[in-house]
């Protein structure tokens, strides 16, 4: 079918009308092949004409020549309850030179789900009226799958929310950057967001969306939180959404689980770019001891074309809480929180072992060496290995972000900072900066620490540091893995942090390949200090340092013992004993240099 000029008047408009439609299934796309090739060959629109509504809804455009070629375009439907027609309009404003032509209309997957005979299954489920027999994840989703309405019956509007009035009991978070925008019809912005809603499929419903235009920058965060669900046991909570992200500079959209309300909680899962011009449905399964919440948070790009949609978002198998989530306060690491410590004689200048209440030398604490039986001394420490699994940071903390308030987590979102990362959650390319697999497990899932380049600017340094480190032995020192790879990296450092005085003790700048790379640091005799990992960014986000597996080794303090050191030892002047292959070794390994003097 092709267009043919018929006159010279200054707007003219050629239309196609579809026969009329009763009703399509809930995964019905409709595709065409189009030719749209001229000089001035002008617009066209496909417009989707339901009965009982007075506004077209727009399903596709094209606003000029698109070279001397065959395109195709596909048109998700979607269900629709009600009899409808298509109109394919071309207009053309002024004098019409080109040709403009459409093959091949084929509609896929439009039918209701046929009616079987039965519905056996724990995870199946059967339509009263058409008899279908659906998935049981697709009962009360917000959408009509058996075609008689039946999935959607008796079920809790707490669980579910359309948009259609607002925002149910989602509430837009207000420590991040800007808010969701509850809107009818196409975004404001062209080649850009939804052209209609996901729950009718058309003009008339309401979603969600994410302006990336001006005032907007680069990396601006806009969060919906869930109301507070019960603990969940074993992933019986089950979450489900519509999103929709289309446009050339579409970033990314992440949902997040928290079970602290000041705290951005853990990531369950993120897509990233341009995914087309249509709604996705995702569904998200959830496992949580705990009462819990959810994160919904869209990421502005780079460019005004990034919006994105959210529709239909529905929770099956879950139950709201009665009552708020706890907070945690930030304390600045290697400071104790207070406890109720036994029965003791201790001085202020001595620890108290929790159990027994014993008393040990101040200096006994975070030296490497349990003193007390149940190893309390060592328990508001560094770890002696560290491999960053489970998420845990082993007592390392970033002290620039604990003199900030107790919601530091959202707050210094956008700060060049150390956090815990896996290559299962990296964004497609950022493999090329960032490390795929850990060091510990050599997979995807394996986690490691890395300063994240994408935030910051040229020159931010990030530093991560230890608690008070008491006292450590004559070969004490630092063994780490260490990733630098990308086309920007800046530098990483190791140094030593003795009350106001640091100084540096290892450094590396620049790409050192796509691998990870041992590193060793001798530390030996010290007292009272802290060892810190310093990464300063480079000139661009193309540029992520990470680290994996630190370990201290041989860092206890010597210990003198309670007997005369034998044969195979020296004694040193302070009374200890060390093994005499380590006399004249250039070590102190006596402590007080005299395993080294010249006249042993």
């Amino acid at each position: 079918m092709f267009i043919m000029k018929k006159s010279n008047s200054i707007s003219q408009l050629a239309r196609l009308r579809s026969p009329k439609f009763r009703q399509t299934g809930s995964n019905c796309t409709l595709s065409f092949w189009y030719y749209n090739y001229g000089e001035s060959v002008g617009a066209a629109e496909m417009q989707l004409l339901v009965d009982g509504l007075k506004q077209p809804t727009v399903l596709w455009r094209t606003y000029y020549g698109e070279g001397n070629q065959w395109l195709k375009a596909v048109i998700q439907l979607g269900r629709l309850s009600y009899p409808f027609q298509l109109s394919l309009d071309k207009i053309s404003l002024g004098f019409y030179d080109g040709v403009s032509a459409i093959d091949d209309i084929t509609f896929e997957n439009c039918a209701l789900p046929p009616p079987a005979l039965s519905c056996e299954g724990p995870n199946r489920f059967w339509c009263r009226g058409t008899k279908a027999c659906i998935d049981s994840l697709l009962v009360c989703d917000l959408v009509d799958n058996c075609g008689d309405g039946s999935d959607e019956d008796n079920c809790n509007p707490d669980l579910q929310c359309n948009f259609e009035n607002g925002l149910c009991n989602w509430e837009q978070d207000i420590e991040d950057d800007f808010d969701w925008i509850r809107i009818q019809g196409p975004t404001p912005t062209l080649n850009t967001g939804p052209l209609k809603d996901h729950t009718t499929g058309t003009a008339r419903g309401h979603y969600l969306y994410l302006e990336s235009s001006e005032p907007r920058q680069y990396e601006d965060k806009a969060v919906l939180l869930s109301p507070v669900f019960n603990p969940s046991g074993n992933r019986n909570c089950i979450f489900r959404f519509h999103y929709h992200m289309f446009g050339k500079q579409v970033y990314k959209l992440s949902v997040f689980q928290r079970t602290l309300s000041n705290t951005k909680g853990w990531l369950l899962w993120y897509k990233f770019g341009n995914q087309g011009n249509r709604w996705f449905r995702q569904t998200l399964y959830i496992g949580s001891s705990k009462p819990f919440q959810i994160l919904v948070k869209g990421t502005v790009g780079d460019g005004f074309t990034g919006d994105i949609g959210l529709d239909d978002m529905s929770f099956l198998g879950c139950t709201l809480y009665n009552g708020n989530l706890p907070t945690i306060s930030t304390t600045t690491s290697g400071t104790s929180v207070p406890v109720t410590l036994p029965m003791n004689n201790c001085t202020e200048k001595e620890f108290v072992c929790r159990a027994s209440g014993h008393c040990i030398q101040m200096i006994q604490k975070c030296d490497f060496r349990p003193d007390c039986s149940d190893s309390s001394d060592e328990s508001a420490c560094v770890m002696e290995v560290c491999n960053f699994e489970d998420k845990n940071k082993c007592g390392w903390y970033q002290p620039a972000l604990e003199q900030m308030s107790g919601n530091y987590s959202i707050h210094t979102t956008n700060i060049f900072k150390w956090e815990l990362g896996r290559g299962a959650n990296l964004y497609p390319g950022q493999e090329k900066h960032c490390p795929l697999i850990d060091h510990t497990t050599c997979t995807e899932e394996g986690w490691y620490l890395f300063s994240d380049s994408s935030n910051g600017e040229f020159g931010h340094t990030a530093d991560i540091a230890t608690p008070v480190i008491s006292l450590t032995g004559p070969r004490c020192k630092i063994v780490f893995w260490n990733h630098m790879n990308g086309s920007t990296i800046g530098s990483l450092e190791v140094l030593c942090k003795t009350g106001n005085r640091t100084s540096k003790l290892w450094t590396q700048s620049g790409s050192q390949g796509p691998q990870w790379n041992r590193a060793e640091v001798f530390l030996g005799i010290r007292s009272s200090f802290q060892v810190v990992f310093r990464a300063k960014r480079g000139v661009s986000y193309m540029g992520d340092v990470a680290v994996d597996d630190i370990a201290f080794e041989g860092c206890s303090p010597l210990l003198i013992p309670g007997r005369p050191c034998t044969a195979e030892e020296f004694t040193c002047a302070n009374k200890f004993c060390i093994p005499k292959d380590n006399l004249c070794d250039f070590v102190n390994d006596c402590a007080d240099n005299s395993d080294e003097n010249p006249t042993i």
